[in-house]
């Protein structure tokens, strides 16, 4: 959708997150080239519960935005019926910030979300087949925005060669600011999120099939973005998506899943920040661009066991399409004395052919984008011993860029940028070197892909250790080429490009049990990123981590003290500011009450950033307007049964 937007989930309504990386990431395809995040629900009740009903329920409070929270979860079987509810509901103000950064609380970073599911199965002992609905209401401030720089816009310099491009911030002929009302009005994000699931998994009912996985969704998603009194922008997101999954009994050795996703996904909303201006234009079409997007995807994931070696495999190969139709009815605001022209040039009709002329060329310059990316991966863990285990994952993935990788065109005031997409370049790539530019409409960015860890599991002392290379080819990032003050707000230039590029990095965790109570643990990660065939380096890269965790756990009573370092990261691109490193410094404390008869309570205390250290997130496009939060303790009780 966009890097400053995204749907939040509460972990009370969450059964489990799985991390999956190498072969087992490959089956979503090649936006997963890190891994994937698996977020693991009970929407659909996938089980009937012990006695009959089950359920949870939190209550928390955070002093740092004043944050009320309620969140809760049930679910109930009658024998094969099995139904489930669940909801959450929150409350944020303006977030508390040190004060060092001119303000004891962060402007218009207040939140307010709801979200609620039901859903039923009839559960047998094939297992069960199911659906459930979900709604999701939020409304929530953006930081750092600034609607001053709605007027941004771009000039091209010819001389001298090969030119120029200048982002250009004062208002001018027929650039104008959309905006009239003072940039001291908050702005924020009206959401509304609906969504149908039908999931099925199904045991031993095929011959030869030991596993049968159905998952269907359809997703309405839409928000409105607001600057005052201002409706100036409408995000929406219709998608359905299908996938089915056989897992096959063992085959020569070998145990693996087969599967198809079908994803058909209607967006809309891209570069438009004026949707409350009327067309001005002469001639056009007068409706909102939407963004087709249809995607057909083939997987196949094998494993096998050697011995003490264990080996998976797995490829994907997608068909995606975008198409990207005529957006509305054509209209013409020409004034009569204009008309003569058109008909001497045109006939009687002349209506109906500029109309034909407008449509025929937007055909022309809007064919379908296909890009038909294939990834695969194998992995290897060799089992040394009960406790020792060492890992290896090769991988080939290909990605293809996503809608406002290819089409950007315009300003987005929620990031503070004027971006251009790859294949928006019609303007700019008159003006700007020939290297930005070298790369064919149907891009894949292709990395390859090497992983090595070391786990050991078991005993007093445990730890797992990983480093990793890639070596990417086209790899699609926003460069960023100018930063405009004019106004007194930053505004970037991004032009999407591509560059080859290396990547490299390690993370990891050791710990060691010092007695039945205590265990101390030290974790860190560590990433760096090169330029193959030029020099500079790439922007938004997050700095390198280190800290330790000591917990404690006795008889009801758990307990743990974390303390972590963010490094300064000012290995930056070009206009790109470095940051600074920060510590931080955690606590949670927790108390266990068994209520008998399967219930128990708790009551906790969290604690972040308890030193009140000033912070700045080197990946966010409005780092500097954004800081992380200061000092907040939230308190909380939570009962489940």
């Amino acid at each position: 959708m966009s890097p400053d937007h995204a749907i939040v989930t509460d972990p009370l309504l969450l059964d489990a997150i799985e991390i999956q990386r190498g072969p087992a990431a490959v089956r979503y395809g090649g936006s997963a080239v890190n891994g994937a995040v698996n977020l693991i629900d009970s929407k659909v009740p996938k089980i009937r519960p012990a006695g009959g009903l089950a359920g949870a329920a939190e209550l928390r409070y955070g002093t740092s935005d004043q944050e009320m929270t309620t969140a809760g979860r049930v679910t109930a079987g009658l024998g094969p019926i099995v139904v489930h509810a669940e909801g959450a509901r929150s409350f944020r103000d303006d977030y508390g910030v040190p004060e060092e950064f001119g303000t004891d609380t962060l402007g218009d970073s207040f939140a307010e979300n709801s979200t609620y599911a039901f859903g039923a199965s009839v559960v047998t002992d094939k297992g069960y087949v199911g659906a459930a609905y979900t709604r999701q209401d939020a409304t929530y401030g953006l930081p750092g925005h600034s609607h001053a720089n709605g007027v941004c816009h771009l000039h091209g310099y010819p001389f001298p060669a090969p030119g120029r491009i200048d982002l250009h911030c004062l208002g001018h002929g027929n650039y104008q600011n959309p905006f009239p009302n003072p940039d001291s009005d908050t702005a924020l994000i009206d959401l509304r999120s609906e969504r149908v699931d039908l999931r099925a998994d199904l045991v031993d009912v095929l011959p030869g099939i030991s596993d049968i996985r159905v998952r269907g969704s359809y997703t309405d998603y839409l928000h409105d973005e607001v600057d005052g009194p201002i409706l100036y922008s409408r995000y929406a997101n219709d998608v359905w998506d299908g996938r089915l999954e056989l897992t096959h009994k063992p085959l020569l050795g070998f145990i693996g899943t087969v599967g198809v996703q079908y994803t058909d996904g209607t967006f809309s909303g891209l570069n438009l920040i004026d949707l409350h201006v009327p067309p001005t234009a002469s001639f056009g079409f007068g409706g909102v661009q939407d963004y087709l997007t249809r995607n057909v995807g083939l997987f196949l994931s094998e494993r096998r066991s050697f011995g003490s070696v264990d080996i998976e495999i797995a490829a994907r190969k997608d068909w995606r399409t975008i198409k990207t139709p005529i957006p509305g009815d054509f209209y013409i605001n020409l004034e009569e004395e204009y008309w003569g022209y058109y008909i001497d040039t045109y006939g009687e009709k002349w209506r109906q052919a500029i109309e034909q002329d407008y449509r025929e060329g937007f055909a022309l310059s809007n064919p379908d984008r296909k890009h038909d990316p294939f990834s695969a991966s194998v992995g290897a863990t060799w089992n040394v011993s009960q406790k020792y285990s060492v890992a290896l994952s090769l991988a080939h993935t290909e990605r293809a860029p996503n809608v406002r990788e290819l089409f950007a065109d315009g300003s987005s005031l929620a990031t503070n940028s004027y971006e251009v997409g790859l294949l928006a370049t019609g303007f700019v790539e008159n003006y700007l070197p020939d290297d930005l530019f070298d790369y064919e409409d149907g891009v894949l960015e292709r990395s390859r892909a090497i992983n090595l860890t070391f786990r050991k599991v078991g005993g007093p002392f445990e730890f797992e250790i990983g480093a990793f290379f890639q070596d990417v080819d086209n790899y699609i990032f926003a460069h960023l080429l100018e930063t405009e003050y004019t106004t007194g707000q930053r505004h970037d230039f991004l032009l999407y490009t591509t560059a080859d590029a290396k990547f490299y990095g390690a993370d990891g965790q050791v710990s060691y049990q010092l007695n039945p109570n205590s265990r101390i643990t030290v974790f860190g990660d560590y990433v760096s990123t090169s330029l193959k065939n030029e020099e500079g380096n790439l922007p938004r890269i997050p700095p390198g981590r280190f800290g330790a965790r000591y917990e404690y756990a006795s008889g009801a009573l758990t307990a743990d003290l974390e303390y972590y370092r963010t490094l300064e990261q000012d290995r930056v691109a070009s206009y790109e500011r470095p940051t600074d490193g920060y510590n931080m410094l955690n606590a949670t404390i927790a108390y266990n009450i068994d209520m008998g008869q399967r219930a128990d309570f708790e009551v906790y205390a969290r604690a972040t950033n308890l030193t009140d250290e000033l912070a700045f997130v080197h990946t966010s496009f409005v780092k500097d307007q954004s800081p992380l939060r200061g000092r907040n303790i939230v308190f909380g009780i939570r009962t489940q049964f």
